[in-house]
């Protein structure tokens, strides 16, 4: 496993992450069971074990669930104060007051500093310990990335020690090129999440210009296109209800299909599969601190942290998948494109 500085904090992540909503929520479930306690317990551990050091929650996944779960399997390391476990959580919807239905989006409470200093007490009694290392707004719109006062607050937590550091995770779907902009450019934010992947490139590259000039690190999440990358969807695949891509419209699944064959022949260069191709695509950027791939099984949990290996594609190849992406996966031809290698 490689590591990287988290923006200006200097906090030592690893690159490969584990994104904690798919033990808490069942949100994720074509082709896998239900992921139960003991065995989220397991994959945590084996992350860990592979060299995984930043698990990243949020208070809603599983109204705590995932907080709680994180605790029971790291509270003794991290509570050490020795930087092999990072927790990094996020606040924003109001999970006390209001229940979630379905893929329903709760209320948020970004604009009250009293609600975020309660909800952080909340997340440190879950997490059982007496601080945070990343402590991030979940979705906030533009108005939260304005309020002065906020981010006032949370600066005075990091004084405080009940946070290391603090940051902002865009969404829930790509895009917010604005709060990102802003976010970077005017508060004092050591990571900005976003969505970003081979199929779906901005507004991540703008971000990643002005996350370099203002020293923040990326935290990019979805980096297999909802599994399109992986081989594990495909125009046949039915999602359960629960599954939040089932919203996904068929004619998107087929158009990507038609843009990874597009892009095959790159990671034939490498002897890679496109999952590889993927995961190396984003970590070739040096922005980028931590990729948070979706895990669902221990299995898949081994191949993730194999591809962190110091093994990134060259400038040019980089260069060439960008001005494909540009064009549209196809007005150039792949193959002239690769003539000289």
């Amino acid at each position: 496993m490689k590591y990287r500085k988290l923006g200006k904090s200097g906090i030592k992540v690893s690159e490969i992450g584990f994104g904690t909503w798919s033990i808490a929520l069942d949100w994720w479930t074509t082709g896998n069971k239900k992921i139960d306690d003991e065995y989220a317990i397991r994959m945590l551990k084996r992350a860990y074990d592979l060299g995984i050091n930043f698990f990243e929650m949020a208070d809603m996944y599983g109204s705590g669930k995932s907080e709680k779960l994180v605790a029971k399997a790291f509270k003794d390391i991290h509570n050490a104060g020795t930087n092999e476990i990072i927790y990094s959580t996020k606040w924003g919807y109001d999970m006390y007051n209001n229940k979630q239905i379905g893929h329903s989006e709760l209320p948020q409470k970004h604009n009250d500093p009293q609600f975020l200093e309660y909800a952080l007490e909340q997340s440190l009694q879950r997490l059982q310990t007496d601080y945070i290392d990343v402590y991030s707004q979940h979705n906030p719109k533009m108005e939260a990335i304005e309020n002065d006062q906020i981010f006032a607050t949370l600066d005075n937590l990091v004084k405080s020690g009940k946070i290391k550091s603090h940051g902002v995770a865009l969404g829930p779907a790509i895009g917010w090129k604005d709060e990102g902009i802003l976010a970077m450019t005017r508060r004092d934010i050591t990571c900005l999440q976003t969505v970003y992947n081979i199929l779906e490139q901005d507004p991540g590259r703008i971000f990643f210009d002005v996350a370099n000039k203002n020293q923040v690190g990326v935290l990019v999440r979805v980096p297999d296109a909802s599994g399109i990358l992986t081989g594990k969807v495909n125009e046949k695949t039915v999602f359960d209800k629960n599954d939040h891509r089932s919203t996904r419209k068929k004619e998107w699944i087929v158009e990507a299909l038609q843009k990874i064959e597009k892009i095959k022949p790159f990671a034939d260069i490498y002897g890679w599969n496109m999952a590889q191709l993927a995961i190396n695509f984003i970590l070739s950027q040096k922005e980028v601190s931590v990729v948070l791939p979706t895990i669902s099984d221990i299995e898949e949990l081994e191949t993730f942290a194999e591809m962190s290996n110091g093994k990134y594609l060259a400038e040019k190849d980089m260069s060439e998948i960008k001005k494909t992406y540009d064009n549209n996966f196809g007005v150039e031809d792949i193959a002239k494109l690769l003539s000289d290698f």
